[in-house]
This record gives C-alpha cells, sequence and structure tokens, in this order.
C-alpha cells in the first residue's frame, strides 16, 4: 500500500478550507443523502397507496449512515454507473427493501437533488461568514471614522479621506455579496421527481395515469427534503443555469474579496496598517525582519481560483444539449466544491485578518505630512483674500513656492517645505496665525466621518441584524497554516 504522501491531495480539504464546508461536500454526506432521498421516495410513494411498507422504510432508514465504501467502490468497477453501484449495495444491505428502491427514479433524483441540498446548506453555511466579517469591519469603521488618511486616485495621493470611510468601501462590497448569495439561496428550489427526461412518464405509469398524485409526489418529497418549492419544468437535470447563478456570485464575492485585500496589501507597503503577525510568524526565509502580509496574499489567491471557477459554470450550462448530456458531469464535481470550498477558506482569512487589524496612525500623520501643504494651497489662497490679498498675485506667490518645495522632495529627496516657505515670506504674514487651523488635516476630510455612522445606521445594522444570534457565537478564527 502506497504512503499517503504519494497521490494528490487538494489544498483546499488539507490546508484551507473549514471541516464544516469540507464535510458537506464529502462522500459521506453526499451518498447518505442520496440514501435519504430514496427513503424520502419511498414514504411518499407509500403514503399515497403503492405497495411499500413500513418495514421497508424502517429497514432503509436503519442503514443511511452505514456505507460500505468499499464495496460501492468495486461493484462500480463492474457496473460502471455510481448510482447503480449505490442501488446494489443498499439493496444487499437492505433485502426486504430491496425491490423498492430507487422505484421509478432516475440517476438525476438522487445526484442533482442531492447537488442542490449541498448548495442551500453551503450557502446557509457561508451567508454568516461574510456577516463576520461585515461586523468586524464595522468596529473597525466606526473606530477610525475621524482618522484622516491619503486618499488615492490612479495610485497618487489625493483629496484626504478618513481610515474608516475607506473601510465603509470594503464592506458595501461584502453588502451586495450577501445580498446576492441571500437571493441564490431563496431563489433556490428542489428538481424533485421528474423522471429521465422530466415528463414524469416513469411516476404516471407507477400511478396508474393518476397526475394528480404524481404532483402530490413531487411535492411531498421536496417538502421532505427542507424545500417549499421544486423547479416546474427540468430536463433530465435542474437547469444548469442555477450553478451558473450561484457561481456567478460566488465569483463576485471573491472580486471583492481580492480588492479589499489588495487594498491591504498597498497600506502595508506604506506601514499605515498591517493585517494580524503572530509572535513566532516569519515573513521571509532570507530577510528576518520582514512582516508580510501574507494572509491577504493568500486571499487574493483563492479569490483569483474563485473568480476563473465562473467561466466553468458558464460554458457548462451553455454546451447543455436539448435534455441534458453528461459532459456537465466531471466538470461540476470539481466546479461546484472547489467554489465553495475556495469561498470559505478565504471568508475564514478574511474574519481572521478583520478581527486584527493594526493602524499606525504616526505613520499615516507623516504621509499626510508630505502631502498636505501641496493640498492646503487653495485654502490658503482663500485666507489671503479675506485678509485682504489680491488672488492672483497670492496665487503666482504660491505657485512658485510649490515648485521650489516640490524640486526639494523630488530632487533631493528631502521633505516638503511648502509650510516653511509660506511662514518665511512677508507677503503671507496676514494669514501665519491660521496656518495651523489652515493645516488640520481633519478639515480636509469633508464629511467622510458622517458618511462612516449614516452607512452603518442605514446600511449595515439592518443586515447584521438578520444575523443576529450567529454573531454571538463568533469566535477568534486561528488558522492553521
Amino acid at each position: 500500500m502506497g504512503s499517503q504522501y504519494e497521490g494528490y491531495k487538494s489544498p483546499l480539504s488539507t490546508r484551507y478550507a473549514s471541516q464544516e464546508m469540507q464535510f458537506l461536500f464529502s462522500d459521506q454526506n453526499k451518498f447518505s443523502t442520496w440514501r435519504k432521498l430514496w427513503v424520502f421516495l419511498a414514504k411518499a410513494e407509500c403514503s399515497l397507496g403503492l405497495e411499500i411498507s413500513e418495514a421497508q422504510i424502517s429497514e432503509m432508514e436503519k442503514e443511511i449512515y452505514n456505507i460500505d465504501f468499499d464495496a460501492v467502490a468495486e461493484e462500480e468497477r463492474l457496473t460502471r454507473h455510481d448510482v447503480m453501484a449505490h442501488v446494489h449495495i443498499f439493496a444487499k444491505q437492505c433485502p426486504t427493501a430491496a425491490p423498492v428502491i430507487h422505484l421509478g427514479a432516475t440517476s438525476c433524483f438522487v445526484g442533482d437533488n442531492t447537488d442542490l441540498i449541498v448548495l442551500r446548506d453551503a450557502l446557509q453555511l457561508l451567508l454568516p461568514r461574510i456577516a463576520s466579517v461585515v461586523s468586524q469591519l464595522k468596529q473597525f469603521a466606526e473606530t477610525y471614522k475621524d482618522q484622516p488618511t491619503l486618499g488615492f486616485t490612479h495610485l497618487q495621493p489625493a483629496q484626504l479621506t478618513t481610515v474608516g470611510k475607506r473601510a465603509c468601501l470594503w464592506i458595501q462590497d461584502l453588502l451586495m455579496d450577501e445580498r446576492a448569495l441571500s437571493r441564490c439561496q431563496q431563489d433556490l428550489r428542489f428538481r424533485g421527481v421528474k423522471g429521465t427526461t422530466g415528463t414524469q412518464a416513469s411516476f404516471l405509469q407507477l400511478f396508474n395515469g393518476d397526475g394528480k398524485k404524481v404532483k402530490q409526489l413531487d411535492q411531498l418529497v421536496t417538502e421532505l427534503a427542507g424545500f417549499k418549492k421544486a423547479y416546474a419544468v427540468t430536463g433530465q437535470t435542474y437547469t444548469r443555469k442555477v450553478d451558473v447563478e450561484v457561481v456567478a456570485a460566488l465569483s463576485s464575492l471573491g472580486t471583492s474579496i481580492h480588492k479589499m485585500c489588495s487594498d491591504l496589501r498597498i497600506l502595508a507597503s506604506r506601514k499605515e496598517l498591517e493585517e494580524p503577525f503572530e509572535s513566532t510568524q516569519i515573513g521571509s526565509s532570507a530577510m528576518p525582519y520582514k512582516r508580510n502580509p501574507m494572509r491577504s496574499e493568500r486571499c487574493c489567491a483563492l479569490a483569483r481560483h474563485l473568480i476563473t471557477l465562473f467561466s466553468n459554470a458558464a460554458n457548462t450550462h451553455a454546451t447543455q444539449w436539448l435534455e441534458r448530456t453528461l459532459d456537465d458531469s466531471a466538470n461540476r464535481r470539481i466546479t461546484l466544491s472547489e467554489a465553495f470550498l475556495s469561498a470559505d477558506a478565504a471568508l475564514l482569512t478574511l474574519l481572521n485578518i478583520s478581527q486584527g487589524l493594526v493602524v499606525y496612525p504616526k505613520v499615516i500623520e507623516r504621509h499626510i505630512s508630505q502631502e498636505l501643504p501641496f493640498m492646503s494651497t487653495e485654502n490658503i489662497i482663500m485666507a489671503m483674500v479675506k485678509a485682504g490679498g489680491d488672488r492672483q498675485i497670492c496665487h503666482e506667490k504660491i505657485r512658485v513656492l510649490s515648485q521650489e518645495a516640490g524640486a526639494q522632495v523630488k530632487q533631493h529627496g528631502k521633505d516638503n517645505d511648502l509650510v516653511d516657505r509660506v511662514r518665511k515670506d512677508p507677503y503671507f504674514a496676514p494669514i501665519l496665525n491660521q496656518l495651523d487651523n489652515i493645516l488640520d488635516a481633519r478639515t480636509f476630510t469633508g464629511r467622510a466621518s458622517d458618511q462612516v455612522e449614516e452607512f452603518v445606521a442605514e446600511e449595515v445594522e439592518p443586515v447584521l441584524a438578520r444575523y443576529a444570534d450567529a454573531l454571538k457565537t463568533v469566535k477568534d478564527v486561528k488558522l492553521n497554516i
């Protein structure tokens, strides 16, 4: 027997995704759900008059979780059919129930319905994770709503904003993701019992042409599986457009995570903000002083993979011919699981980051001091005009002094000395006592602080209220790696 290290294992399982999300996409969960669906089908058929006994149903229920995976694998090697392999092994475990297992159904009854159950449960797991990140960022935004910082456009210093206001931009994107994924969850339906091409012909035959009972059967199984509605029409499968919508929302979440963590990486390079860094953590094997933003980099890496998965879902839906083709199967096994596992891993890492963000106000203030003198020139001109000066003369004075100060910065690598030059020029004597107020960074942030308060109250709190119970149980995330 080969070493456990000689075969491929997905890093999503070994390094990144949570045990809870991994379980949802596990063989145990998948195939025990198949068995539950066969029980649901038998119960519903029994309640509508087919000759299925309580003893047969009870026998099946006892074996739902007792799956002999080795026996199933051996059977599949013989049959080359995964569903029938499981039917045969389940039948051997339930000899009394064997004649009614999978009665009237096609493979997609268990395959597609299980996928929909897993999608529903995976969305239910992800949504509170988004809310948890939003909750942490809300606290961060409120804490730093008044902290001025340089804004950037074109990645060049621009008008000031605040640290808290910038965080609200990240939150807004995540709220849009929460809305999109919530809608996916709300819109999700069950495939139900539809037969081989979606016409329910086999079930109509079972019930001797009684279409009303077939409709009742469809609804009963749907409700037993925890859904309110089934899709009104299907081919052999539920439309793969459903996968497109879900993976699109997950990929969109990936764009939000990537944007935010890219911002964090840029700010870390300026030493204005850092993600958590543990006391024993090593930033570089060659440069021991480094504090690399590895968590944000991991989020970006996972998010990029998540973003690319959308094309898989879209192309799979586009290439389904007529009632269905099987070229969706292998792709979906990879795409659906990896989309949710990647989203789960990225959100857990992002939650860890948001629980421990560190801001360095003094560094931020130093960076502001290097740019603010240039930004304040219009305010200086306005103050001089109010003091009786000529706007055009003042403008020319400031232009010359600004060019001289700029040369000191760019050509000689010195600090911006524009303010010192203004103080030394007798022309500006009438406003020298106002300079400190003119250069107060807080007067350059507009309504940023108010915007944070309004945004939190009007947009953030109503969403977090829906997750109040889940947020009470959130713990500090400790990453394994």
